[in-house]
């Protein structure tokens, strides 16, 4: 059963309802690594670039948007990789992401939210890592070496 909010203009008690937030995060290889973002916001950490899913936008439109915003790069081969949605992935609200790989032969550049900014390889990855991103790492980079 939804709560209600009252409407600011006719004063009548509506439902509010909860969904979880869509959001979209994209793997980026460059060279031999990955593209990882330093957030500027809570919660702090690096990240894979990625972020909210605006109204009337399509996950994969705001995957390469948020790349643009984040990275400054323009990504090519954008294919799915996974959907997570543990309720508890992200500690400010309920999200849900979907998450696409990608490729670019740029060099990124920290903007937008980010402050900092650094292609990682497996064995090189920094800490603390934000949100899920540690467990969607693992699986990426175990699918990329056959499930080692």
């Amino acid at each position: 059963m939804p709560g209600t909010i009252t409407c600011p203009n006719c004063g009548r008690q509506i439902p509010m309802y909860r969904n979880p937030l869509p959001t979209a995060d994209v793997i980026i290889r460059v060279g031999n690594g990955i593209v990882l973002i330093k957030r500027k916001n809570p919660p702090h950490g690096w990240a894979l670039p990625g972020g909210f899913i605006d109204y009337g936008e399509s996950a994969e439109s705001a995957a390469v948007r948020e790349a643009r915003e984040e990275t400054c790069l323009e990504i090519a081969d954008l294919s799915l990789f996974g959907v997570y949605s543990d309720p508890d992935r992200d500690p400010r609200h309920h999200t849900i992401t979907v998450v696409f790989t990608a490729q670019s032969d740029g060099l990124p550049v920290a903007a937008d939210d980010a402050t900092e900014i650094g292609i990682f390889t497996p064995d090189r990855l920094p800490s603390p890592l934000a949100f899920d991103h540690a467990k969607i790492l693992r699986e990426f980079f175990s699918r990329e070496h056959g499930g080692e």
